[in-house]
């Protein structure tokens, strides 16, 4: 069985209870690094999906790993191979697909009640609305033919779908510890950009029980929704010439 790609950038924004759940699918994982050297392969074929995590850089970024990323996207696009992006990620599949990705008028941090659209409710075990959490300072405009999943009062555009490719810009994947460990590492950000839309570290931290236990009947349910659109098919070697 060829194994999930999961592209992490941060060192606090791994791949959480995302990770979990393909363990309990049975599905093995690669684990890149691009932002500590590791190079992103340019053939998506090796691989059953491909996933993409946050970063705290921005895809307008003159990086090569950037660059290379996207190259990898577009032969995942062509080969059909799932693609499931969070926050950045998302915005890299969304300007993949030619969607613009922008700055926003204020910076997105801490805990949001989102709206799901009807059309995508069945992605998220038929609610209505999701407690999502929130670190992102630019968003992206739908791709053409993409569905809009989710929308809240700091963002139309929250999240997309087309066919088996799924964006949120949102967290659906973190834990109790990576929240602590980026809070910690992001503790001047929230300083310098208190206001209306950046919550406080206490406020992030605040009833983490009760709000991961909703946030990840969420995820389970799109985390399965996309797990089902991987080829699971064993990988045979081809056999050696006599």
């Amino acid at each position: 069985m060829r194994p999930v790609l999961i592209l992490q950038h941060e060192p606090a924004q791994g791949p959480g209870y995302l990770l979990q759940c393909l363990r309990d699918h049975g599905l093995p994982v690669e684990l890149l690094r691009p932002d500590l050297g590791d190079r992103p392969p340019a053939y998506a074929g090796n691989f059953c999906g491909l996933v993409l995590l946050g970063s705290d850089h921005s895809v307008h970024d003159r990086l090569d790993w950037i660059r290379r990323e996207r190259l990898l996207l577009a032969d995942a696009l062509r080969l059909g191979r799932p693609v499931l992006g969070h926050c950045f990620g998302a915005q890299q599949l969304a300007q993949t697909l030619g969607a613009t990705v922008s700055r926003n008028a204020r910076p997105d941090i801490g805990w949001r009640d989102l709206w799901i659209t009807p059309a995508a409710r069945h992605l998220f075990d038929g609610q209505e609305r999701l407690l999502s959490f929130n670190w992102h300072y630019d968003s992206f405009q739908l791709p053409a033919g993409a569905t809009r999943t989710l929308f809240g009062l700091h963002g139309l555009n929250k999240g997309f779908a087309l066919g088996p490719h799924l964006g949120l810009q949102s967290h659906l994947e973190v834990t109790d510890k990576g929240l602590r460990e980026w809070c910690a590492q992001g503790r001047d950000e929230l300083t310098q950009g208190h206001g209306p839309t950046v919550q406080t570290e206490q406020e992030i931290l605040a009833e983490l029980p009760e709000r991961l236990a909703r946030l990840r009947r969420a995820a389970s349910a799109v985390y399965h929704h996309w797990i089902g659109h991987l080829d699971r098919s064993p990988v045979f070697a081809r056999p050696r010439a006599a």
